[in-house]
C-alpha cells in the first residue's frame, strides 16, 4: 500500500500474511489482548501502519517489515 510516496501496511494483515494469525479475526483478538509488540512496545491498534524497518514480536518470536519491489 501506498500513502503519499510510503510504504506501509496495517498491523493486522501484516500477522495474517505472516501466518501468525489464521483469520482477521484472531489477529484483531490478539492485538487487543496485548500478544503484540511493535519497536518494543506493547500494541493495541490493529489499524496502526507499520512501515519499512518496524519489528513486529508476539510470543518472542520477531518479524522485520521489509517491502520488496521486483
Amino acid at each position: 500500500m501506498t500513502d503519499e510516496n510510503e510504504n506501509w501496511i496495517k498491523l493486522d494483515q501484516f500477522l495474517k500474511y505472516q501466518g501468525v494469525a489464521a483469520t482477521g479475526g484472531q489477529a484483531k483478538l490478539m492485538i487487543q489482548d496485548g500478544e503484540v509488540e511493535v519497536n518494543g512496545e506493547v500494541e493495541t491498534r490493529r489499524g496502526r501502519k507499520l512501515v519499512a524497518g518496524d519489528r513486529v514480536t508476539v510470543a518472542g518470536r520477531v518479524w522485520e517489515v521489509k517491502f520488496n519491489f521486483n
